[in-house]
């Protein structure tokens, strides 16, 4: 396996092409912008520029990495000739479910199929195609040149080998995989998002600032960043729609988001990607300034 294409040129999937690229292998990256590919390609290279400076990699791996990611515009040339396909798109299941459909059209049957999802159920998106033992989830996490974990996520139908030629596979990306089974939001955000949501509640209750709460976590419970500030990172309107997810998928009312959150999303308060969320983004991310409504 040495040819890979990653669907979506965001956050997840310029990560995900950068290392996948980085350790050697040729990436079709694929967006339906330009100016989103354009965007993607000066971010690798902007963090491969970090890494010279930390000398952890050289000039000649930089320019190596980036000339192992070619860009495409046209979804069924850029999955042409791979061997597998990562999507990283918006986390909305209708995108997914029609990603995959043409993904499977536009690929020879032995392909592996995989998504990024942080919790749409891999087992219903594999129904969509003709090979669901080949479909899987591989969930980065962000930043993905960072970060170690990948769960690997097993649908209903997904194969044996499948799964192991996928952990096998991450192992040599340099990161930790984590076998997990097809169950609203997985382990990761099956955890997390409830974490962030009674946050939000905490914090809409009046029993404490964002300050304080995220505090409280940093240096009581040892998180390296608040659950508030966290929120903000990941993007209010994905833990938004996680939460969905979970209470949609389960039934249970512990799951439900909170109103502050659904409000703010509402109002367009997304978190650093819109400049605001708990935190003013707009000054950068070095100083944490809390947003005017909630000083």
């Amino acid at each position: 396996m040495k040819n890979v294409a990653v669907i979506g040129a965001g956050t997840m999937g310029n990560g995900i092409a950068h290392v996948f690229a980085q350790s050697g292998y040729n990436v079709n990256l694929i967006d339906i912008s330009q100016d989103a590919l354009d965007r993607a390609i000066a971010t690798i290279g902007k963090n491969l520029d970090r890494m010279i400076a930390k000398e952890k990699i050289t000039e000649a791996d930089k320019a190596a990495t980036l000339g192992n990611i070619t860009t495409f515009t046209d979804m069924a040339q850029g999955v042409g000739s791979v061997d597998l396909v990562v999507e990283a798109a918006t986390e909305n299941v209708d995108l997914k479910l029609k990603i995959f459909k043409s993904i499977n059209d536009a690929t020879s049957e032995n392909v592996i199929l995989a998504s990024n999802t942080s919790s749409i159920s891999i087992t219903k998106i594999a129904a969509v195609t003709n090979r669901p033992d080949k479909v899987i989830g591989m969930h980065f996490m962000n930043p993905v040149p960072v970060m170690k974990l990948v769960e690997i996520i097993r649908g209903y139908s997904t194969s044996d080998e499948v799964t192991n030629t996928i952990m096998e596979l991450s192992k040599k990306l340099g990161k930790v995989p984590v076998e997990v089974n097809d169950y609203p939001g997985f382990v990761a955000n099956r955890i997390l998002m409830p974490m962030i949501n009674e946050a939000i509640i905490t914090l809409h209750e009046g029993v404490a600032g964002v300050e304080e709460i995220d505090t409280v976590m940093k240096l009581g419970m040892a998180h390296p960043m608040g659950p508030l500030q966290l929120a903000d990172f990941i993007g209010l309107d994905v833990c938004l729609s996680i939460l969905n997810v979970l209470y949609e998928g389960f039934g249970n009312p512990k799951y439900a988001p909170c109103p502050l959150l659904v409000n703010m999303v509402t109002a367009g308060k997304m978190g650093v990607k819109s400049g605001e969320g708990f935190y003013s983004w707009t000054h950068g991310t070095k100083d944490l300034v809390v947003a005017g409504q909630f000083k």
